[in-house]
């Protein structure tokens, strides 16, 4: 008799020759001939508490070691618990494979069971959505799946599993190599990139601008190489607050001085007002380099006669050009004035350092962990809200620079409560380098359970919870757009002892009311071993928005 695979074997060969290593899953019916077939092939599943962690998991994975990070979850409300991560990564351009269990394909329309149409489910907020359709060709599939997730602008992509698919037997298929799984290139041609260096020569006030997908450790290394090259600081955005993302200092400020805007990568978008006036001049000209031709013809319908170049190519490729082609700038008092905006901090905010009597500030709070993110190899992940736009402003290097730590945020989607998951596939990538973790009391509540996963993979990291009692943001909003008297329905408990609940799950725990405690628990945090919480009582404050003085 002839030999026979299952298709789950076949998948499981498929994603070994992409070089998976680490899927993060959570199990049910419709994968369990998964599990089956990864049982002795050297790629680890973490196991996690929720869907959606699993693909945050997945998108950190993939933002620091530079693989397409894979999720695995179940069919039916597994994979609609999943989908609502995808717009993390999506805005991120992070590549990410999400594979779902499935309703077999022999009992679609007959009512079965978890029967959802799980792709188109899943098509609006991923590169693209399918359904595996036989196991003869699910290598190639998971294959095309992976190339398109990293090719381009990067992005998630999902693949659902039909269980009859996973379970049939057939003939040992022969395996596309790993080229088959890279990233397809999308080069800047040689007369491009000297254009664009010419262009940005004869400007009088160039600013270079970076995708989220260059945010990235291997990214930023590029665009220091960039920043050396031109002699111009290179501005990467990945934050939801845009021009008002205070990480850039007073970028903004100075942005509006410009007379060319050069994107490479970067989408025109909100986050940069749409290049409209006042965030950018109206006699500014733009240099628009994208992988995505729709993109770049919805920057040409919006900018018209304003574009002095446009180019079809990669973002990592174009950066590499462009540093090949480009001379330092002759306005060195203009990059220097740039650089400086960028690293702004107001001198106020140093006056917050030691321990201030009275309630913590998110400055005291900051000031306090910067040793602990010291050392070159450290990676600091960060959530959204306002305590997550102070430790983004204080905490790591305010432009892309070598030795800074890894930073991890929840990215221009805007959406909080990745931190948790983030900061334990940080740790399956990082062995033995310091995770902090810098969160808000209402992020903590999205994912806390995964210091369980964390506990029982042995995944220590210190996750630093910024407590004010309250949904500060929408607080804030309430504050500036209706007044106090209007101000409801946003509050938190005062005082919630989020350091037990971790303490609960087998991690360590510390609860911090006073300034000059700050230092000495997270010490004591880091040299547990063990994943743990620093549970911080501040002062609500909204988030900085910063002006040179």
């Amino acid at each position: 008799m002839a030999e026979t695979i299952r298709g789950a074997d076949i998948l499981v060969q498929a994603l070994k020759v992409a070089g998976v290593t680490r899927i993060f899953s959570l199990s049910g019916n419709h994968i369990m001939p998964v599990y089956d077939a990864l049982v002795g092939s050297g790629i680890e599943i973490i196991h996690v508490r929720h869907e959606a962690a699993a693909v945050h998991m997945a998108d950190a994975w993939a933002r620091l070691t530079g693989e397409c990070g894979v999720a695995l979850v179940t069919g039916g409300q597994g994979h609609s618990n999943a989908v609502a991560a995808l717009p993390t990564a999506m805005a991120g351009e992070v590549p990410v494979l999400l594979l779902s269990g499935h309703a077999p394909l022999g009992e679609l329309g007959l009512g079965a069971f978890q029967e959802l149409e799980q792709a188109r489910m899943a098509e609006a907020v991923c590169k693209k959505a399918f359904t595996a359709s036989s196991p003869a060709a699910l290598a190639d599939e998971v294959a095309g799946a992976i190339r398109l997730a990293r090719s381009g602008r990067p992005g998630p992509v999902h693949l659902s599993l039909p269980t009859d698919v996973l379970d049939a037997r057939i003939s040992p298929p022969t395996l596309r190599g790993p080229a088959a799984y890279a990233a397809a290139p999308m080069p800047l041609s040689a007369d491009s990139a000297a254009a664009i260096a010419h262009v940005i020569g004869q400007a009088e006030r160039p600013v270079i601008v970076a995708p989220p997908a260059l945010c990235t450790p291997s990214g930023r290394a590029a665009l220091s190489a960039l920043s050396a090259a031109s002699g111009l600081p290179v501005a990467a955005m990945e934050s939801p607050r845009g021009l008002g993302d205070p990480s850039l200092g007073a970028f903004a400020q100075v942005l509006a001085e410009a007379d060319l805007v050069v994107l490479l990568g970067k989408p025109l978008d909100f986050t940069l007002r749409f290049g409209r006036a006042p965030a950018i001049a109206a006699a500014a000209r733009f240099v628009v380099v994208d992988p995505d031709a729709d993109l770049l013809s919805r920057a040409a319908r919006s900018l018209g006669e304003r574009i002095a170049i446009a180019a079809l190519a990669g973002a990592a490729e174009a950066v590499a050009a462009l540093t090949a082609n480009v001379a330092p700038h002759g306005n060195t008092a203009w990059a220097r004035r740039l650089a400086q905006a960028i690293a702004y901090r107001p001198a106020a905010w140093d006056a917050l350092a030691g321990a201030p009597e009275g309630p913590i500030h998110p400055a005291t709070l900051c000031h306090a962990l910067r040793p602990f993110i010291a050392a070159p190899d450290s990676v600091l992940v960060i959530d959204g809200g306002e305590i997550g736009q102070w430790a983004q402003s204080m905490l790591g290097a305010p432009a892309p620079q070598e030795g800074a730590p890894a930073r991890i945020i929840n990215g221009v989607a805007g959406a909080i409560g990745a931190a948790i998951p983030f900061a334990l596939a940080a740790r399956v990538a990082r062995p033995g380098v310091p995770i902090l973790c810098v969160l808000g009391d209402g992020t903590f509540g999205f994912h806390m359970a995964e210091f369980d996963t964390a506990h029982r993979h042995g995944l220590p990291f210190v996750a630093v919870v910024g407590n004010d009692a309250k949904w500060n943001a929408e607080h804030q909003i309430q504050l500036r757009e209706y007044g106090a008297n209007r101000a409801h329905g946003c509050e938190l408990a005062p005082g919630t002892r989020y350091d037990l609940v971790v303490a609960a799950l087998g991690g360590h725990g510390e609860f911090v009311t006073r300034a000059e405690d700050i230092a000495p628990a997270v010490e004591r945090a880091f040299a547990s071993g063990k994943p743990a919480c620093v549970n911080v009582v501040i002062e609500g404050q909204a988030a900085p928005s910063i002006r040179l003085a």
